[in-house]
């Protein structure tokens, strides 16, 4: 019971951005889109899952190694997750694809160094290759989004 209110505790907060910062899915459907841009609803799909593959990696770096080992993976992890949750702010409430593609950008670079920083640590960084791959599409997605509404 004690593991799975750790991993909770872990998992929750990622969740954060958005409830305080909700999808406006009338703004993203009067942008123009690129075609491969997916439907608004599978990014309801595809963030709990990147999400929950996000704690496990956490959990598991967090298991082997106490808070104050990890100082280089606790600074990518905290840059990342501001990054992360700070989109929702600037895109949805902001309205603002200007400021939704620079925090994508850093949220890419962030996973990046978020990702080194985990395998140095702890052999599933593999956990954090989707939400890598999903960050490389949002950042030519967003950046596609950009110039189509300029």
């Amino acid at each position: 019971m004690k593991k799975i209110l750790k991993f909770l505790g872990i998992l929750l907060p990622w969740f954060i951005g958005g409830l305080l910062f909700r999808s406006d899915a009338v703004f993203y459907k009067s942008l123009d889109k690129p075609v491969f841009a997916p439907p608004g609803i599978l990014f309801a799909i595809i963030w709990p899952i990147l999400y929950i593959l996000i704690a496990f990696s956490i959990y598991d770096v967090y298991k082997s190694y106490s808070y104050k080992d990890t100082g280089d993976y606790n600074k990518a992890l905290v840059i990342n997750y501001i990054s992360n949750q700070a989109f929702s702010f600037f895109f949805f409430t902001l309205k603002s694809p200007f400021l939704a593609l620079i925090d994508t950008i850093i949220v890419l670079i962030s996973s990046l160094y978020l990702y080194y920083e985990t395998k140095q640590l702890n052999k599933n960084c593999k956990l954090l290759i989707p939400y890598i791959i999903w960050n490389i599409f949002a950042t030519i997605l967003i950046l596609s989004i950009f110039f189509m509404n300029l």
